[in-house]
């Protein structure tokens, strides 16, 4: 027997899961610092531009010597290997 005092609980049609997750946070967001200013003038970017142009030029001189020594070995191949045939 129920006694008139309690009220049974309601049950929804549908129910629902709880949220998977619940993002509760005690702590304020971080926050932002900027960054100190810094000034570029023209001696810096041209500074920035020269160092640049060395370093691509190096880079070339690179790239031709390491072509120019696959040439060479590939004709001294050659050379040696019609030595050996005679």
């Amino acid at each position: 027997m129920r006694s008139p005092d309690r009220v049974p609980p309601e049950v929804p049609d549908s129910p629902t899961p709880p949220p998977a997750h619940t993002h509760t946070s005690a702590e304020p967001p971080p926050v932002r610092r900027s960054f100190p200013s810094v000034s570029i003038d023209q001696k810096t970017v041209v500074a920035l531009v020269v160092g640049g142009v060395v370093l691509t030029a190096l880079l070339a001189a690179v790239a031709v010597t390491a072509i120019s020594v696959a040439v060479a070995a590939v004709v001294l191949r050659s050379m040696l290997r019609d030595h050996h045939r005679r």
